[in-house]
């Protein structure tokens, strides 16, 4: 009996102590305790359990420390000073809520449509070559996860494993985009085309943004396996004078001549729906709608191409002041800087259809399938283990990561399904003066200077043209 009681009294202690209610029993018994002989501590190289890693930014950390130097260097690089980089990131943190109380937000619906495909929520995979460098099932894992959580996948031209490959991993009828780089042997781009429409992509998401790849200074720095090579392109990795550039050398078929002109050849061999991907500015999404695209992705390859190029979300604003229009003749996606469920959330507000997410799932696949299934939305079962923090029991069963944030945004901010966001939802005056009024220079006009041409003489040497 005074066991039971001592137990009751421990249990009322700590429920005091959770509720922050402190008192002198507290404090003796449950604070002033003398700290654990020893800290659990992990080994070189080594993973934290699954159950741990409750956001996007863990999974890049735990990559960083546990991928091969290569594998890090190729997947996290950026262009040159990756200014970009960092800032598709951060200009999230420049736009602020406006949150509306008093809703009833018992319950929240995050499902939504892309390209007439039903999903679970607004998100899909962004092509992101060579996923199988961090894990040997590379993009079926990937495939396999989006089918359980109710996503869509767009596979990439530069795939460790061959499309044939990737799309029986998922249950038949599970949707698959194709991103595509168009080779400089058109032959080929002709022929891959039909491959992946004879296994059922339901959309080509042709990359605009890439006529060469950047300057990734991390990626050139380390060396390459020069054995490695791309299920999908057939592309391989090389070494020069220049460096051990992966993204280089894979790329190195990517036909720096595709132009607007190009879109009816490729409308000629494929009647799937065409979205642009690496759209960054208002003038190339106006001509994007006249050339009757079925949807862009504003993106600038997350910071891997243009430093100092806009970040993706201050392009949607652009896109709604100088040409609203665009939005009511096809989808809009944005990737580039998505991490949280709040970023998802504030794109869709600005008018976009859904987000894409590349590096974070590749970090994430780390932990094969279940990695993945984790960071879209993952629930634990009852049987993990508990865990003791500051003496304190608590379950590790919980739901994350992407959706619940989703879920937690949409009714911290006042909504109960996506068909209420609208851009009143959103404060953006920390970042109008950065948005463009304008489709050209608001002030500064180009003129042609007549003595900064340049003519062939007869020696075949440049000189400038003589002043008349």
């Amino acid at each position: 009996m005074a066991q039971d009681k001592t137990a009751s009294a421990d249990e009322s202690e700590k429920c005091s102590a959770l509720n922050g209610q402190a008192n002198d029993s507290n404090n003796r018994n449950q604070w002033q305790r003398p700290p654990p002989s020893a800290t659990f501590e992990l080994k070189d190289g080594e993973k934290p359990p699954l159950h741990t890693v409750i956001n996007s930014y863990d999974f890049e950390v735990i990559a960083s420390r546990t991928l091969s130097k290569k594998t890090w260097a190729f997947y996290s690089s950026a262009a040159t000073d990756c200014i970009t980089r960092e800032a598709n990131r951060t200009a999230f943190d420049r736009i602020w809520w406006r949150p509306r109380v008093l809703r009833n937000v018992g319950s929240v619906d995050t499902r939504s449509r892309i390209l007439g495909h039903n999903v679970s929520m607004p998100l899909f995979i962004a092509p992101a070559g060579l996923a199988g460098l961090v894990h040997p099932d590379g993009e079926g894992a990937m495939a396999a996860a989006c089918a359980e959580k109710g996503i869509v996948q767009c596979v990439s031209s530069n795939a460790s494993m061959d499309i044939t490959e990737i799309v029986p991993a998922a249950p038949h009828g599970q949707p698959f985009f194709f991103q595509l780089y168009v080779n400089v042997d058109r032959a080929k781009t002709e022929a891959l085309l039909k491959k992946v429409k004879s296994v059922g992509v339901r959309a080509i998401f042709l990359t605009v943004d890439t006529p060469r790849p950047g300057k990734r200074e991390a990626d050139e720095r380390v060396m390459n396996d020069e054995s490695l090579s791309s299920g999908m392109s057939g592309s391989s990795a090389k070494n020069d004078k220049r460096g051990g550039g992966l993204g280089r050398s894979v790329g190195s078929f990517i036909d720096p001549s595709l132009s607007w002109d190009d879109l009816k050849w490729l409308r000629s061999l494929t009647d799937l729906p065409i979205i642009l991907k690496g759209i960054q500015g208002a003038a190339d999404a106006r001509l994007a709608m006249e050339y009757g695209v079925q949807g862009i992705v504003v993106s600038n390859h997350g910071g891997r191409n243009l430093d100092t190029a806009p970040a993706p979300i201050l392009v949607l604003l652009e896109l709604q002041r100088c040409c609203p229009e665009i939005f009511d003749h096809m989808e809009v996606y944005v990737d580039s800087g998505i991490r949280r469920g709040t970023d998802i959330l504030k794109c869709l507000c600005l008018g976009a259809t859904a987000v894409g997410m590349g590096r974070h799932f590749l970090y994430a696949l780390n932990y094969g399938q279940e990695g993945v299934e984790h960071l879209i939305d993952s629930k634990f079962s009852r049987n993990i283990k508990s865990v003791y923090i500051c003496g304190l029991k608590c379950s590790t069963k919980r739901r994350v990561v992407l959706k619940d944030e989703l879920e937690t945004t949409m009714r911290t901010a006042g909504i109960s399904d996506l068909s209420q966001v609208h851009p009143g939802m959103l404060n953006t005056l920390e970042v109008d003066h950065l948005i463009p009024t304008t489709i050209d220079h608001p002030y500064a006009k180009w003129r042609p200077d007549p003595y900064a041409k340049w003519r062939m003489d007869s020696n075949a040497s440049w000189r400038p043209k003589p002043r008349i």
